[in-house]
Protein backbone atom coordinates (compact mmCIF):
# COMPACT_ATOMS: atom_id res chain seq x y z
CA UNK A 1 0.00 0.00 0.00
CA UNK A 2 0.97 3.20 -0.66
CA UNK A 3 2.01 6.14 1.56
CA UNK A 4 -0.32 8.94 1.93
CA UNK A 5 2.91 11.05 0.97
CA UNK A 6 3.29 8.61 -2.46
CA UNK A 7 -0.22 8.82 -2.89
CA UNK A 8 -0.04 12.65 -3.10
CA UNK A 9 3.50 12.73 -4.95
CA UNK A 10 1.78 10.31 -7.55
CA UNK A 11 -1.50 12.99 -7.83
CA UNK A 12 0.87 15.64 -8.61
CA UNK A 13 3.22 13.90 -11.50
CA UNK A 14 -0.34 12.88 -12.94
CA UNK A 15 -1.45 16.47 -12.26
CA UNK A 16 1.42 17.83 -14.43
CA UNK A 17 0.88 14.95 -17.59
CA UNK A 18 -3.05 15.52 -17.26
CA UNK A 19 -2.41 19.03 -17.91
CA UNK A 20 -0.77 18.51 -21.28
CA UNK A 21 -2.38 15.98 -22.63
CA UNK A 22 -5.26 16.30 -25.98
CA UNK A 23 -7.08 13.04 -25.10
CA UNK A 24 -7.80 10.95 -21.99
CA UNK A 25 -10.00 7.65 -22.60
CA UNK A 26 -11.58 6.50 -18.79
CA UNK A 27 -11.91 2.59 -18.84
CA UNK A 28 -12.26 -0.61 -16.71
CA UNK A 29 -9.60 -3.00 -16.06
CA UNK A 30 -11.25 -5.55 -13.48
CA UNK A 31 -11.29 -9.38 -14.93
CA UNK A 32 -7.69 -8.47 -17.24
CA UNK A 33 -5.00 -10.50 -16.90
CA UNK A 34 -1.53 -9.48 -16.10
CA UNK A 35 -0.48 -10.24 -20.07
CA UNK A 36 -2.77 -8.78 -21.47
CA UNK A 37 -2.25 -5.14 -19.44
CA UNK A 38 1.04 -5.65 -20.24
CA UNK A 39 0.19 -6.13 -24.23
CA UNK A 40 -1.81 -3.23 -23.58
CA UNK A 41 0.59 -0.76 -22.08
CA UNK A 42 3.17 -1.43 -24.52
CA UNK A 43 0.69 -1.29 -27.34
CA UNK A 44 -0.23 2.09 -25.67
CA UNK A 45 3.62 3.47 -24.82
CA UNK A 46 4.15 2.33 -28.83
CA UNK A 47 1.35 5.02 -29.50
CA UNK A 48 2.91 7.59 -28.05
CA UNK A 49 0.31 7.77 -24.84
CA UNK A 50 0.35 6.33 -21.25
CA UNK A 51 -1.57 3.75 -19.69
CA UNK A 52 -2.30 3.76 -15.66
CA UNK A 53 -4.72 2.01 -13.54
CA UNK A 54 -5.47 4.71 -10.92
CA UNK A 55 -7.65 5.01 -8.06
CA UNK A 56 -10.92 6.87 -7.96
CA UNK A 57 -9.57 9.74 -5.11
CA UNK A 58 -5.80 10.00 -7.21
CA UNK A 59 -7.50 10.49 -10.29
CA UNK A 60 -9.72 13.06 -9.25
CA UNK A 61 -7.07 14.92 -7.22
CA UNK A 62 -4.76 14.97 -10.41
CA UNK A 63 -7.06 15.88 -12.63
CA UNK A 64 -8.71 19.29 -10.69
CA UNK A 65 -7.48 22.38 -12.52
CA UNK A 66 -6.62 20.42 -15.65
CA UNK A 67 -8.95 19.85 -18.71
CA UNK A 68 -9.72 16.33 -17.51
CA UNK A 69 -11.26 17.14 -14.67
CA UNK A 70 -15.23 17.06 -15.53
CA UNK A 71 -14.34 13.67 -16.98
CA UNK A 72 -12.21 12.33 -13.64
CA UNK A 73 -14.41 13.82 -11.86
CA UNK A 74 -17.09 11.46 -8.84
CA UNK A 75 -15.38 8.08 -10.42
CA UNK A 76 -17.00 4.62 -9.14
CA UNK A 77 -15.70 1.42 -9.76
CA UNK A 78 -12.12 0.48 -10.96
CA UNK A 79 -10.94 2.41 -13.41
CA UNK A 80 -7.56 2.84 -15.23
CA UNK A 81 -6.72 6.00 -17.86
CA UNK A 82 -5.02 6.18 -21.04
CA UNK A 83 -3.41 9.39 -22.21
CA UNK A 84 -1.71 10.90 -24.82
CA UNK A 85 -0.47 14.53 -26.20
CA UNK A 86 -0.33 12.74 -29.73
CA UNK A 87 -2.87 11.81 -32.24
CA UNK A 88 -6.21 10.55 -30.64
CA UNK A 89 -6.99 8.70 -33.31
CA UNK A 90 -3.84 6.56 -32.83
CA UNK A 91 -4.74 5.96 -29.12
CA UNK A 92 -8.57 5.17 -29.74
CA UNK A 93 -7.45 2.57 -31.81
CA UNK A 94 -5.28 0.68 -29.83
CA UNK A 95 -7.67 0.44 -27.26
CA UNK A 96 -10.39 -0.56 -29.47
CA UNK A 97 -8.83 -3.58 -30.76
CA UNK A 98 -7.87 -4.10 -27.02
CA UNK A 99 -11.63 -3.95 -26.42
CA UNK A 100 -12.86 -6.52 -28.78
CA UNK A 101 -9.35 -8.96 -27.62
CA UNK A 102 -10.23 -8.59 -24.02
CA UNK A 103 -14.05 -8.74 -23.03
CA UNK A 104 -13.47 -7.30 -19.50
CA UNK A 105 -11.64 -3.95 -20.71
CA UNK A 106 -14.77 -1.50 -21.48
CA UNK A 107 -14.77 2.06 -21.98
CA UNK A 108 -16.56 4.26 -19.73
CA UNK A 109 -16.10 8.09 -21.75
CA UNK A 110 -13.11 9.89 -23.19
CA UNK A 111 -12.18 13.74 -23.45
CA UNK A 112 -10.59 14.71 -26.59
CA UNK A 113 -9.35 18.17 -27.75
CA UNK A 114 -11.62 19.68 -25.17
CA UNK A 115 -14.43 17.64 -25.48
CA UNK A 116 -16.14 14.86 -23.03
CA UNK A 117 -16.72 11.98 -25.66
CA UNK A 118 -19.11 8.53 -25.70
CA UNK A 119 -18.05 5.05 -26.09
CA UNK A 120 -19.50 5.38 -29.37
CA UNK A 121 -17.58 8.89 -30.38
CA UNK A 122 -14.64 6.87 -28.89
CA UNK A 123 -15.69 3.50 -31.47
CA UNK A 124 -16.06 6.43 -34.23
CA UNK A 125 -12.83 8.04 -33.65
CA UNK A 126 -11.14 5.40 -34.12
CA UNK A 127 -12.53 4.73 -37.40
CA UNK A 128 -11.29 7.51 -38.37
CA UNK A 129 -7.74 7.50 -40.38
CA UNK A 130 -4.69 8.32 -38.46
CA UNK A 131 -2.82 11.61 -38.84
CA UNK A 132 -0.16 10.31 -41.12
CA UNK A 133 -2.76 8.01 -43.54
CA UNK A 134 -4.76 11.73 -43.91
CA UNK A 135 -0.66 13.70 -44.83
CA UNK A 136 -0.49 10.73 -47.39
CA UNK A 137 -3.88 11.59 -48.62
CA UNK A 138 -3.36 15.24 -49.03
CA UNK A 139 0.31 14.65 -50.37
CA UNK A 140 -1.16 12.58 -52.97
CA UNK A 141 -3.94 14.74 -53.92
CA UNK A 142 -1.31 17.98 -54.09
CA UNK A 143 1.03 15.41 -56.09
CA UNK A 144 -1.29 14.33 -58.51
CA UNK A 145 -2.13 17.43 -60.48
CA UNK A 146 1.91 18.62 -60.89
CA UNK A 147 2.75 14.62 -61.79
CA UNK A 148 -0.15 14.93 -64.67
CA UNK A 149 1.42 18.31 -65.78
CA UNK A 150 4.97 16.96 -65.85
CA UNK A 151 3.86 13.80 -67.93
CA UNK A 152 1.85 15.86 -70.20
CA UNK A 153 4.83 18.00 -70.98
CA UNK A 154 7.26 15.18 -71.27
CA UNK A 155 4.81 13.37 -74.04
CA UNK A 156 4.98 16.77 -75.96
CA UNK A 157 8.40 16.18 -78.13
CA UNK A 158 7.93 12.24 -77.36
CA UNK A 159 4.54 12.23 -79.64
CA UNK A 160 5.86 15.12 -82.24
CA UNK A 161 8.72 12.96 -82.57
CA UNK A 162 6.49 9.42 -83.38
CA UNK A 163 4.10 12.06 -85.71
CA UNK A 164 6.94 12.74 -87.77
CA UNK A 165 8.55 9.34 -87.99
CA UNK A 166 5.57 8.07 -89.04
CA UNK A 167 5.18 11.21 -91.84
CA UNK A 168 8.52 9.92 -93.44
CA UNK A 169 7.57 6.68 -93.14
CA UNK A 170 4.30 7.49 -94.99
CA UNK A 171 7.35 9.33 -97.85
CA UNK A 172 5.16 12.49 -96.50
CA UNK A 173 7.83 14.83 -96.95
CA UNK A 174 8.73 13.26 -100.60
CA UNK A 175 11.16 10.70 -101.45
CA UNK A 176 13.90 9.92 -98.63
CA UNK A 177 12.70 12.70 -96.88
CA UNK A 178 14.89 14.96 -98.99
CA UNK A 179 14.39 17.62 -100.66
CA UNK A 180 13.25 17.10 -104.26
CA UNK A 181 16.35 17.45 -106.82
CA UNK A 182 15.99 19.81 -109.98
CA UNK A 183 16.05 17.92 -113.21
CA UNK A 184 17.83 20.09 -115.61
CA UNK A 185 16.48 21.64 -118.71
CA UNK A 186 17.19 19.79 -122.11
CA UNK A 187 20.37 21.10 -123.75
CA UNK A 188 19.96 22.47 -127.33
CA UNK A 189 21.05 19.85 -130.33
CA UNK A 190 24.50 20.58 -131.43
CA UNK A 191 24.38 22.52 -134.76
CA UNK A 192 25.57 20.52 -137.73
CA UNK A 193 28.86 20.92 -139.26
CA UNK A 194 28.89 22.60 -142.34
CA UNK A 195 32.07 21.09 -144.55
Amino acid sequence: MKKKAEKIAHADELRTQLAKVSTVILSTFQGITVEQDTKLRRAVQAAGGSYEVVKNTVAERAAAGTPAEGLLKGLKGTNSIAFTTADPVALAKILTRVAKDVPAFKFRAGWVEGRVISIQEINQLAALPSKEELFSKIMFLLNAPAQRIATALAALPRNLAVVTSEAVKANKFGPGGAAPESTPEPSAAPAPETA
